[in-house]
């Protein structure tokens, strides 16, 4: 990458992972609404959410698509107290793929949710991206992930047909850290699962956006011939 900021990214080609940079594992910031809120739908579905379907499938969007804040909260508070909470979305992670991530269950930081501080490698989003298509309770989310809000749209969002979800947020020293996973189209109908994450180059939320886009525009042409996961389980 011809880029001048420290970043990592991995995507999946043919079963295995292809990675570069020099970014140490951040936290997950929004991403980690993904497996939230899969883990949200599920309990549904099997009887143990706190709280009710419309409700929850509402909240899913908003926190998807808009990044909410509060929509995310409320999905977590569904799948029980803390540490159930946290087992349910790591029951997803491992379905997915990512046989090594801890969610976060206690508040580590005031004003940031627990799960968003959740330790989380482009490696390991990449894995559970590569299984998130087959993932019971997975197709809503995916859904979600292809209609991200104006505003948000930038990085993957500039590949067409792509499916993602940003994060974002200051690390303890105030600047920001961005970053997206999702899936795009790759050869032969398959889809690329994909994992970018930067570390402002002035500290700014608009100056890591834009050079996590730079990644992505100088990365999108690769991820066009790799041969990702298959669409159909």
């Amino acid at each position: 990458m011809n880029v001048d900021v420290l970043y990592a990214l991995a995507y999946l080609d043919n079963g295995s992972v292809v990675t570069a940079g020099d970014l140490e594992t951040t936290v997950a910031w929004s991403t980690s609404k993904v497996p939230v809120a899969v883990a949200a739908l599920r309990a549904v579905e099997d009887g143990t959410s706190l709280s009710d379907a419309a409700t929850v499938q509402g909240n899913v969007t908003s926190a998807i698509t808009a990044s909410d804040n509060g929509a995310a909260q409320a999905l977590w508070d569904s799948l029980g107290d803390p540490a159930t909470a946290g087992a349910k979305v790591e029951d997803v992670l491992r379905e997915g793929g990512d046989a090594s991530t801890t969610v976060q269950t206690q508040v580590v930081r005031d004003g940031f949710t627990s799960f968003g501080q959740t330790l989380w490698s482009t490696v390991d989003q990449v894995r559970f991206a590569g299984g998130l298509s087959c993932l019971a309770g997975a197709q809503p989310v995916l859904t979600a992930m292809g209609q991200i809000s104006v505003g948000q749209d930038y990085g993957l969002g500039r590949i067409p047909e792509a499916r993602y979800k940003g994060g974002w947020g200051p690390d303890t020293s105030g600047s920001y850290q961005v970053r997206q996973f999702g899936l795009v189209p790759g050869a032969d109908g398959t889809l690329v699962p994909v994992a970018v994450a930067v570390t402002s180059p002035d500290g700014s939320y608009e100056s890591g956006s834009a050079a996590l886009s730079e990644i992505v525009d100088q990365l999108s042409g690769t991820l066009s011939g790799v041969h990702g996961v298959k669409t159909t389980c």
